[in-house]
């Protein structure tokens, strides 16, 4: 072991020497200077929740059953002391005030700031961050699909709460650009698909897409391995509307590889078909027809 000596070692216990630092980038200061920004524990520890939202046309979709969300992520992590009629005003008055028709509006609610210690200080109040951003979307990938890949669930056991621990999210997600897919496929320790990376996952099986026949359309069951995802909600709903056999029950990796159709589900892009699941093509490697019309289904709930 190699002890490094400075100048100040021979002062170390004259108390008028003794300085609480912080350094950020090169720059050095006292620790209380430091802005509450710095000391996050959203930063520290991923300790807070978040939402998205989209607008279509100028209207926010789901909002409700977004808040009612972030309510549920809150209260399961105990930050306490949020006004969610606040919070509804505060994502309002910076959607009207952005002006932009189609918008991905994101905001996060922390326990707060202070010196890094596990434990909260009882007194701290939660911070509050949002941005509202332009929604650029590419039309022609709902008509070509898209390619995902399956990558190990290793993330913490309570994925229903929309919590801001996601590194192991975005190690799934890189993963998946590395080999040239536009989303990765969480997969359990059975072999189960669990949900996408920043999405709801589903499979139609069984069907017979030459004679037209439905088969059954599969996603995971809504439990603390899974997001309860608002547009899964309207999936669900579009599929029950134009007569599809819902089942909630996981697909297997091997399963969802010879599905007859394949398709995630986000807010910021809704329904996006899948032509290819970990380099194999599904179908004839075009969207399926039953996923077409979930799409133009699912069109009504925004129009």
């Amino acid at each position: 072991m190699t002890l490094v000596k400075t100048a100040w070692n021979r002062k170390v216990n004259e108390k008028g020497h003794q300085m609480q630092i912080a350094m950020i980038n090169d720059r050095m200061m006292r620790v209380e200077e430091v802005g509450p920004e710095y000391l996050d524990r959203g930063t520290f520890f991923g300790d807070g929740v978040y939402e998205v939202l989209r607008s279509y046309n100028g209207t926010i979709f789901a909002f409700e059953e977004h808040l009612e969300r972030l309510a549920n992520s809150l209260a399961a992590i105990e930050i306490t002391g949020i006004d969610i009629n606040k919070i509804r005003s505060r994502v309002l008055r910076a959607f009207e005030q952005a002006r932009i028709a189609n918008a991905k509006i994101y905001f996060h609610i922390t326990r707060g700031s202070g010196l890094r210690d596990h434990v909260a200080d009882e007194n701290m109040r939660p911070n509050f961050f949002l941005t509202v951003m332009e929604l650029k979307e590419d039309p022609r990938l709902k008509d070509k699909g898209i390619a995902v890949s399956t990558y190990p669930d290793i993330r913490w056991k309570r994925c229903d709460i929309k919590s801001l621990n996601l590194l192991a999210n975005v190690l799934a997600r890189n993963n998946a650009a590395k080999k040239g897919c536009d989303e990765a496929i969480f997969v359990d320790d059975e072999g189960f698909i669990t949900e996408g990376a920043g999405s709801a996952f589903f499979g139609i099986v069984n069907g017979k897409p030459a004679k037209r026949t439905a088969g059954k359309l599969r996603t995971a069951p809504l439990s603390a391995k899974i997001l309860p995802s608002v547009t899964r909600k309207y999936v669900i709903k579009a599929a029950n509307n134009i007569g599809l056999e819902v089942v909630e029950e996981s697909l297997k990796k091997e399963e969802a590889a010879k599905a007859e159709e394949l398709f995630t589900a986000v807010t910021t892009k809704d329904i996006m078909p899948v032509v290819k699941f970990d380099g194999q093509v599904i179908s004839d490697g075009r969207p399926g027809e039953w996923t077409k019309q979930l799409i133009e289904e699912f069109k009504k709930f925004i129009c």
